[in-house]
């Protein structure tokens, strides 16, 4: 059953894809949404760790407020996917075999993470208009599940944990410069869309493969 559950949450993937640019409407809403949370029913209907469900289910809320494409809805999205986030770092953190001694034993990680956190802050903010807050509020905790994700060993499922955080944070990166520092008719326009989804939900995908 959770494999059929996974191949109609990928489905649903697949067929967002073309409606990745496009203006907002019911159905891009609809499988946007389904495609995230189909992986938290998964998780709950597995025994995954509630952390995990929770925090798949609060980024299926974040997408369907983004999907609306409106200031308002971006802003509570936002607000969605960073307890998203903070539910990651907490399972993260509490998992049985997470150690913190490992996040420096991967100092390449730990120091681009930090250095990139430096640029999004300096970068972001001033160009995000009313947006500044939740922004400057967003880039530490993505950012954090960058770091955290460091703990777990790169053993067995969780050897999938770091790549998947990663293209998290590449995904949220595109899309901040997509709407904020791109010109809205850079040619870049017809490629981040589609970017910034395949990433997205891959890194869903893995953090439930890694963690379940």
């Amino acid at each position: 059953m959770t494999t059929a559950l996974f191949w109609i949450a990928a489905a649903c993937a697949l067929a967002y894809f073309p409606m990745a640019p496009r203006p907002a409407s019911a159905m891009r809403s609809v499988l946007k949404t389904t495609s995230v949370a189909v992986l938290a029913a998964i998780a709950l209907l597995t025994n995954g760790p509630m952390l995990l469900v929770l925090a798949l289910a609060l980024c299926a809320v974040g997408d369907a407020l983004l999907s609306r494409d409106s200031d308002s809805t971006f802003i509570a999205g936002i607000g969605a996917f960073a307890a998203g986030h903070l539910a990651y770092i907490a399972l993260f953190l509490t998992h049985p075999n997470s150690d913190l001694s490992l996040v420096l034993n991967k100092p390449g990680y730990f120091w681009s993470l930090l250095l990139l956190g430096i640029v999004a802050t300096t970068l972001l903010p001033p160009r995000a208009g009313d947006l500044k807050g939740p922004v400057l509020g967003y880039i530490p905790i993505i950012l954090g599940m960058g770091v955290t994700v460091l703990a777990l060993p790169e053993t067995g499922t969780l050897r999938w944990a770091l790549p998947a955080a990663l293209a998290f944070i590449a995904s949220d990166l595109i899309l901040a410069t997509e709407k904020f520092l791109l010109p809205p008719d850079h040619p870049a326009h017809r490629i981040t869309p589609f970017m910034v989804w395949g990433l997205y939900w891959a890194a869903q995908a893995g953090l439930l493969i890694a963690l379940s």
